[in-house]
């Protein structure tokens, strides 16, 4: 059915049909209809940051940026679901059209950037959720903030946020907001997540509770990086790591005809890229902090060959367009049967 649906909705624009499809979950679950095309998955609980999650499946940020659709969302049966990002102040993104399908490739360019209503806005939609599992907030800096002043936004976005969720992320991986990918490395990497830190401290005292942290990085890094950035996270004590966000590269997608739109580019053709990823972040970490792993999970091999390469959790976003909620389970079952090793 989810095909069927899908064809209907790749008949309009990217961004048109995203919206539309958002807006159709929430009436199918007022209507209490979502619930019966929704896969039946069994629990596999897995404790990952000191929270307990039903199942290692999320959604990852960019599907829902301002927690509008949290209710019809959480009814499909993901472990947790990432909101974002969300910047201090709201903010349009870059010009239409910014959004494109590859389907030959199942995959996607965006350009957005970050458009998003703001932190107030996103704040306003989470305390109204019913919606009671797992949430991530994925919090970023505004487009016109200098780069020498990002770590005040990050900082506003994580004592904003803090009390509304479970763990938060810190996106400094997105190949849309300028500038923003040079915050992964050297010293401007160490100056903002010890920024971070100590305002997760702050907020710790403030609110008398400890929220994790995660750090979202690029694709696009070199084992040099990858190690770096694994040190990095070490020595200030952060709480975990997404890898990873869209990539740059066009070479899994040479030749066809939205290969030169600017942007990150999505799904499959991310697969190989983010694996290389985790499997070295895996190889600096160990067991020292646990790695999330999203990018080009399209059936239950994907998603359980990331947790083969050190992932503890993964999250689905390009795949669950191109597939529907069924993924969800299979991701499911797939690395229920690479845990128990059969």
């Amino acid at each position: 059915m989810y095909g069927a649906i899908r064809n209907l909705l790749f008949r309009l624009p990217p961004e048109q049909a995203h919206n539309l499809a958002l807006s159709s979950l929430d009436l199918a679950q007022k209507l209490g209809m979502l619930s019966l095309f929704a896969p039946k998955i069994d629990a596999l609980p897995v404790n990952v940051m000191g929270l307990d999650f039903p199942n290692p499946v999320g959604l990852a940020a960019g599907l829902d940026k301002n927690a509008d659709h949290l209710d019809a969302l959480g009814t499909l049966g993901f472990g947790f679901i990432e909101v974002g990002t969300v910047t201090p102040r709201p903010q349009p993104g870059n010009p239409q059209p910014r959004m494109f399908r590859l389907p030959e490739h199942q995959a996607i360019i965006n350009r957005m950037g970050f458009n998003n209503e703001g932190l107030d806005h996103l704040i306003d939609r989470v305390q109204r959720r019913k919606y009671k599992g797992i949430l991530g907030i994925n919090v970023g800096k505004n487009k016109d903030t200098p780069a020498d002043e990002s770590d005040s936004d990050y900082r506003r976005g994580i004592a904003a946020v803090y009390a509304h969720a479970d763990y938060i992320t810190v996106n400094v991986s997105s190949p849309n907001t300028p500038g923003l990918r040079d915050l992964q490395f050297g010293d401007a990497l160490k100056t903002l997540l010890s920024a971070i830190k100590q305002e997760q401290l702050r907020c710790e005292q403030q609110f008398g509770r400890y929220v994790p942290i995660a750090v979202k990085i690029a694709p696009d890094m070199d084992d040099t990086g990858i190690r770096f950035v694994a040190n990095a996270l070490i020595e200030t004590g952060l709480d975990g790591v997404i890898a990873t966000n869209t990539t740059i590269s066009r070479d899994a997608v040479a030749g066809h005809r939205h290969a030169e739109e600017a942007g990150g580019l999505s799904g499959a053709p991310v697969r190989e890229a983010s694996l290389r990823v985790i499997q070295g972040l895996y190889a600096e970490l160990g067991e020292r902090l646990p790695i999330i792993g999203v990018g080009g999970i399209n059936d239950g091999e994907s998603a359980a060959e990331k947790v083969r390469a050190g992932a503890k959790l993964v999250q689905i976003y390009t795949g669950f367009i191109y597939r529907g909620p069924a993924l969800i389970g299979e991701a499911v079952e797939a690395i229920r049967q690479e845990i128990s090793g059969s």
